[in-house]
């Protein structure tokens, strides 16, 4: 089971490093493209709206960084908990412990944490507003 939980964290790794490598190849390609031709060759400033490329200089940021981020919160993410579960495999074996209380711990930390970041995000999306 636990050679299934490390290939889980190891995948997870795997798909974050080309989720940010691909996510961000191509959009950072956009917004270099962008701030080249408005900022050196034409002299404009940032977010210009006589630039015709700023909204490609918007979307290498935004999508550039979200893709970065979001791999890299998922590959933490994977690798924490299968750590933590392998963690816990040794510490059944060494207790012999059958109840396999060491592995809920990990397991009801990541439940938690992702009921409270949904938690977080309703009151974000529906609640508070921005002005």
């Amino acid at each position: 089971m636990m050679e299934c939980v490390a290939g889980y964290g190891l995948g997870g790794s795997s798909v974050a490093l080309f989720g940010r490598v691909g996510g961000g190849i191509y959009t950072k390609a956009a917004d270099v493209g962008a701030d080249l031709v408005g900022k050196v060759e034409n002299s404009f400033k940032e977010d210009s709206p006589k630039n015709p490329a700023t909204i490609a200089d918007n979307v290498g940021d935004n999508v550039g960084d979200i893709a970065g981020m979001g791999s890299d919160l998922f590959g933490s993410f994977a690798e924490a908990t299968s750590a933590a579960l392998a963690i816990g495999s040794t510490a059944v074996d060494f207790y012999s412990t059958e109840s396999g209380a060491p592995l809920m711990y990990p397991l009801n930390i990541t439940a938690f944490g992702l009921i409270g970041c949904f938690i977080t995000s309703y009151f974000a999306t529906n609640i508070m507003t921005v002005d």
